[in-house]
């Protein structure tokens, strides 16, 4: 026996003593501890049997099992008070309820002495205090509003709803290519993605169900009358976060989507509600309200969003842009066009030679080992040999001796292959990671490659390296932490979703104010007298140009920021630099006033 059963007995043998009555071991105690037990084990019969209505009390106990979904019954009593031929019993319950939930509550079990035994005079209170002898209760669930992700603005970018999978199989079809056709028009105010080259030669690729789009609520409530009756299309309807707008960055709501996905949910709420024998409520024993999950923000700008997405979406060739925010490394834009979209997310993992947008790194690394500053005459001829490698600039320019500001401004190769050929094996390996470029980024909801800047002991080597032309491979999202690193004074951490930690694994040495002043300075240069005139209208714009020559071609950079604004610009095999120029500019100017 317990100390605390002791001392139940010992109020108890005291209430008797007041009444004048002994308890005895047939007392009220031991009778609603036997009814306890049997109502606490299931044994709906046996505890019946301990009330004056037997039949009455196996109908509301098993009810109450039964509308509570119950899991487990625990039960204890307390003080007993009598007086003369009746008593009641103190007791405290505690449910088990589905779902981890627990219920606590204490009431009085009315008792009755007759014959000289005690027993439970049956009314509601035995099952709960606020209960008729005519009510039942039962358990309700409130489902909790499921998260929904927004920029940065607070607008919903994804939201929580019924979508619509439609599919297609090719060999349920006697005729493929005419569904192919209809599905198209049916989808064509949709995604006009969706060709009827695209259906079929997916769908036949697939050797089996293909889907073809997942649709919104809305957007299903404009489609199905012309998916209907279509040989070998299913329609199945599942939850999803869908999109609020299909056209806004579609690649990165993709992984935002699968990054977040299994979070949404929050903890439903519930109560336990008393009902009349006609089944209606009439009152609430108790409720627990609903936890929603707090929502998603992202630090995606709408407005920057939408406008880079529109300047790549005007070239041909693969075109992508990311845009950072200096001083807090949010993430403000990643935007590719449907031909950079069909290798995946190369605006943040691509891996591409930068040209002489990483004449940057060079630039600093220069300066930090003493070689030059911005105003140490460099000598910039059309063509420079070292080692076995002959650096040409471009078209053959030469400008003579110049300050390396403006060897940096007009995009001399031959100047800053020789600074490369002076500097130690490690000191671009190290200049990048300065600017964030080669340390691996774990960004929750964005999958990145910052680039590769390996040591290089040969002098050839980190001549053709110094120029963005060797073995030095980066991604648009690396060049825009560049940039982001130079406007702010030092790399920042990039985050995509609010609260989410990023893990940066690699070193990341500090720039010296000396260098961050030089090449703020030598931007400031490309743009009002250099390679990057073009943009010199929209505002105080930083940047740098750059052209890396690839098989079939060479790629088109820019890269610099205006403001808190950051970015990075790159046509794969788009030619002159002159061409990520342009596409930048589309995207500042079409900002709102005060970007």
């Amino acid at each position: 026996m317990t100390i605390r059963s002791v001392l139940v007995i010992a109020v108890a043998a005291l209430a008797f003593a007041v009444t004048g009555c002994a308890a005895g071991s047939s007392g009220p105690i031991t009778a609603a501890d036997g009814f306890l037990g049997a109502f606490t084990a299931r044994d709906i019969e046996a505890a019946a049997d301990r009330t004056t209505r037997p039949e009455k009390a196996s109908a509301a106990l098993t009810s109450a099992w039964d509308e509570l979904g119950a899991e487990e019954l625990h039960a204890d009593t307390g003080a007993a008070r009598i007086t003369g031929d009746t008593a009641t019993v103190d007791y405290t319950y505690e449910w088990r309820l589905p779902g981890g939930r627990t219920w606590t509550y204490s009431g009085q079990l009315p008792m009755v002495r007759t014959g000289g035994a005690w027993t439970v005079r049956w009314s509601g209170a035995a099952v709960h205090p606020r209960l008729g002898d005519t009510q039942t209760m039962a358990l309700s669930i409130q489902p909790a509003p499921r998260a929904r992700v927004n920029e940065q603005s607070g607008s919903d970018v994804l939201v929580p709803g019924t979508v619509s999978r439609v599919t297609f199989d090719a060999a349920d079809s006697a005729d493929p290519r005419r569904v192919a056709t209809a599905l198209s028009r049916a989808l064509a105010d949709i995604d006009e993605r969706l060709t009827p080259e695209r259906i079929l030669d997916s769908a036949r690729a697939a050797d089996g169900v293909y889907t073809v789009i997942v649709l919104t609520e809305v957007e299903f409530g404009r489609a199905a009358p012309r998916l209907i009756g279509l040989p070998g299309v299913r329609v199945t309807q599942e939850w999803d976060m869908a999109p609020t707008d299909r056209k806004f960055a579609p690649d990165l709501m993709t992984q935002v989507r699968q990054a977040v996905i299994d979070d949404v949910d929050g903890r439903s709420g519930w109560r336990v509600v008393a009902r009349n024998a006609g089944g209606a409520e009439t009152g609430v024993l108790h409720e627990v309200a609903a936890q929603p999950a707090p929502s998603f923000a992202l630090s995606v700008d709408r407005h920057i969003q939408n406008a880079a997405q529109r300047a790549v979406d005007g070239r041909r060739e693969q075109a992508m842009m990311v845009v950072i925010e200096p001083s807090t490394g949010g993430i403000l834009a990643v935007a590719q066009n449907a031909a950079a979209d069909r290798d995946g997310p190369v605006a943040t993992i691509g891996q591409y030679p930068p040209g002489s947008v990483f004449k940057t790194v060079t630039a600093a690394a220069a300066m930090s080992e003493g070689i030059a500053t911005p105003d140490t005459v460099v000598s910039c001829p059309s063509a420079v040999t070292i080692g076995e490698r002959m650096i040409p600039n471009y078209n053959g320019f030469s400008v003579g001796d110049v300050p390396m500001t403006t060897a940096y401004a007009r995009s001399c190769n031959t100047s800053f292959a020789r600074l490369a050929s002076e500097l130690p094996e490690s000191a671009l390996t190290d200049s990048a990671a300065a600017f964030g470029i080669g340390p691996d980024y774990t960004v929750a909801g964005l999958p990145t490659f910052s680039g590769s800047v390996p040591a290089a002991d040969d002098r050839t080597q980190r001549t053709e390296d110094g120029i963005g032309q060797g073995r030095v491979v980066v991604s648009p999202f690396g060049m825009a932490l560049l940039a982001a690193a130079v406007a702010s004074g030092s790399a920042p951490t990039p985050y995509l979703i609010a609260g989410q930690q990023t893990v940066v694994d690699g070193p990341r040495p500090a720039l010296t104010p000396e260098v961050v002043r030089g090449l703020r300075a030598m931007m400031r240069q490309v743009v009002v007298a250099g390679t990057a005139d073009r943009i010199a209208d929209q505002g105080e714009v930083f940047g740098k140009t750059g052209e890396a020559e690839v098989e079939g071609g060479s790629h088109s950079w820019f890269v610099g920021y205006r403001g808190d604004i950051a970015f990075a610009t790159l046509l794969v095999r788009g030619g002159s630099s002159d061409n990520a120029v342009a596409v930048t500019r589309d995207m500042l100017a079409a900002l709102p006033p005060g970007y």
